[in-house]
């Protein structure tokens, strides 16, 4: 698990590590004075949500995301324990797995320190099956992708379009192995419903997931849960932190 010495160092540096990349800047601070604000922001954090488990880490940056303590009471882990999809993110970071986002925005929120891994938005792929179907873009996105062999092994990220959630369980179903699922779309219109078939379809086929209840989530909420595994990766990869 972390530790108090792990917590205070994270925050990175902006040389290169020799490892190909960044190390993780938490919320892409990078100057002493961004770093100190971050860190002070995550302290108070802490102090409102558990500070034990990995689990606990994407409870806390949902609040800290969301600017709501509440919120930590709202995040799903599909797994047979929580911490199972913190551990297969962090693992799939380090195995430079594909992460693929739904929309241009969740793409945007992805750090691009800390990881080699290959970022790419589903939205803009599927245009044909969309305007034969009549199906949402962000769906047909999926299913294209899908079509294509992306999502299997991948971190699927879902932060904005419950269609897009939808598609992604259908996937699954069929028999799409993403290495983890991020999921928080957003909305009053199937957001609760996709997240809850996503967790159903997910725990059935023993795909790690962490998922959101209720309405609120969004592209912002997703990308931080996403660099959250990404931050654990790189303090498993540092010795902070041990993956079982």
């Amino acid at each position: 698990m972390t530790t108090e010495e792990g917590r205070r160092d994270r925050g990175g540096a902006d040389a290169e590590d020799g490892g190909g990349f960044e190390e993780y800047a938490d919320l892409g601070a990078t100057t002493e004075s961004a770093m100190d604000i971050a860190e002070t922001s995550m302290d108070r954090v802490r102090e409102l949500v558990p500070d034990e488990t990995l689990a606990d880490r994407i409870r806390q940056k949902s609040v800290h995301a969301t600017g709501d303590p509440e919120f930590q009471h709202l995040v799903r882990f599909t797994g047979e324990t929580e911490d199972d999809p913190v551990v297969a993110g962090a693992r799939a970071v380090l195995d430079e797995r594909p992460i693929v986002t739904d929309i241009t925005m969740v793409k945007a929120g992805i750090t691009g320190r800390g990881h080699d891994c290959p970022v790419e938005k589903a939205i803009g792929n599927g245009g044909e099956l969309a305007a034969r179907t009549g199906m949402t873009r962000t769906a047909a996105s999926v299913l294209e992708l899908d079509r294509r062999g992306t999502y299997e092994g991948a971190i699927a990220v879902v932060g904005n379009a419950p269609t897009a959630a939808l598609a992604l369980a259908d996937c699954i179903e069929d028999g799409t192995r993403p290495a983890v699922v991020v999921a928080t779309p957003v909305g009053f219109v199937k957001a609760a419903e996709s997240r809850r078939r996503l967790r159903e379809v997910a725990g059935a086929h023993g795909v790690p997931a962490i998922t959101s209840v209720g309405r609120r989530g969004g592209s912002g909420l997703a990308a931080g849960l996403t660099n959250e595994l990404v931050h654990v990766a790189s303090d498993a990869r540092n010795g902070e932190v041990e993956l079982p």
